[in-house]
């Protein structure tokens, strides 16, 4: 742009995208010289101070519930992009296309935080704010998830740092608390959808573990998997892939999965069957309660290990 009127057309028409390209204080800058008001009158000085404003509110989101900003990305997940707030992230969806998986994880969260035993519910995000944001003319989904303040790893990260597999006795507290996050949803009616390894975070040093990423989950009876993570295709039980309906089985055979590969040649032989028998083709053959099936691991667990005693484990 080179003259007066059209830095004032394009203000006016403006949104906070304004400043979205490669160099926005520059795009500011340009704009201010254009439209200020001792060279550019009275219209420009109307331009000009809704420019500052735009300036001044760059990157916020204004709720009914809080106010949040975008200057901290944090992570980019398989949707959305997380935020670093005061309250967790915020975690806002890239393609506008999958705004209903965003509603789909603020459906879940808040069953489970209404239905959920409150003794498990740091098992999952707490739903902190869910709303539409429109930004020149794309309306996208946004969730506020509260988190804690503590260090998380994925399992993923763990992955890639125990490439020759992971103590059993390690991955048994990663396991065992993984499944009180799926008996706490599937009390709950939830059904994850996507127990994969950069969905399960731990914090080492406590032994905590935290289930995320909740935008593929069911929550209505006869209700299907939405979508799947592609480069996470091997990861998924036949009834997904086949758009069947999924049940606490197909999180617990994707949870089981996970451990097993996370173990690799370390499991013994009774882990490994253990394993198999969560994980067989037919949903009506494998386990579909995630509070017995924590019982039956643990009797596993003893049998190989004896009494379970606290084993501090460092990344």
């Amino acid at each position: 742009m080179t003259t007066t009127a059209e830095a004032i057309a394009l203000i006016e028409s403006a949104g906070a995208d304004l400043f979205d390209g490669d160099d926005p204080a520059g795009t500011y800058r340009r704009l201010a010289r254009l439209t200020h008001p001792d060279t550019a009158g009275p219209q420009g000085a109307v331009a000009f101070a809704k420019l500052a404003d735009l300036w001044r509110n760059r990157g916020t989101i204004r709720t009914a519930v809080g106010v949040y900003s975008t200057a901290t990305l944090a992570f980019e997940g398989d949707l959305a992009n997380l935020y670093a707030v005061p309250e967790g992230h915020l975690k806002l969806v890239r393609d506008p296309a999958c705004n209903d998986l965003m509603a789909r994880e603020a459906t879940a969260l808040r069953q489970i935080a209404e239905r959920g035993d409150p003794r498990y519910l740091p098992y999952v995000p707490r739903l902190v704010d869910s709303f539409r944001h429109q930004d020149g003319g794309v309306k996208r989904r946004g969730n506020v998830l509260g988190t804690t303040t503590r260090q998380l790893s994925s399992l993923a990260e763990v992955a890639r740092r125990r490439p020759g597999g992971l103590d059993p006795r390690d991955a048994a507290w990663m396991w065992r608390r993984l499944l009180v996050a799926l008996g706490l949803a599937h009390r709950a009616g939830v059904v994850h959808g996507a127990v994969l390894p950069e969905h399960v975070l731990i914090e080492p040093a406590d032994h905590g573990v935290v289930l995320v990423d909740w935008c593929y989950s069911t929550s209505e009876p006869g209700d299907r998997i939405p979508a799947i993570v592609p480069h996470r295709r091997d990861h998924y039980p036949a009834e997904v892939l086949a758009r069947e309906t999924p049940g606490p089985y197909t999180d617990l055979a994707m949870a089981a999965g996970l451990m097993a590969d996370l173990m690799g040649g370390q499991a013994p032989q009774a882990l490994r069957r253990f394993a198999d028998g969560c994980r067989l083709t037919s949903p009506r053959q494998r386990p579909d309660d995630a509070w017995k099936l924590l019982g039956e691991l643990d009797d596993l667990l003893h049998r190989l290990y004896g009494p379970r005693k606290f084993r501090p484990f460092n990344l």
